[in-house]
């Protein structure tokens, strides 16, 4: 049987995809607040902050432990976030 054909893994696929859009629209807002910030930085030099990278990566360790998510997966999704926006703001400061 393939797996298009098992009705659980359709519905189940179902539930992501609309879990994939409510991200998409958390996504959106969030890139709104990282070019307000953008917009306030005025050198280059100002875009990496590992301080608070460092802290976000605690908190995010922290909190997953709570909810009992694995750390190790949530490490590495807002680490790619992270990067995803740096590089974002790199992009977007060129053309200030």
């Amino acid at each position: 049987m393939s797996l298009k054909n098992n009705r659980g893994i359709v519905k189940i696929r179902r539930k992501l995809d609309s879990l994939d859009n409510r991200l998409l629209n958390i996504i959106k807002i969030r890139t709104r607040l990282v070019n307000q910030i953008l917009k306030n930085k005025t050198a280059k030099n100002q875009i990496v902050d590992n301080a608070r990278i460092k802290i976000i990566l605690k908190n995010i360790k922290k909190k997953s432990l709570r909810k009992k998510i694995d750390t190790k997966l949530t490490r590495n999704i807002w680490k790619s976030m992270i990067k995803a926006y740096i590089d974002f703001e790199y992009r977007k400061f060129k053309k200030k």
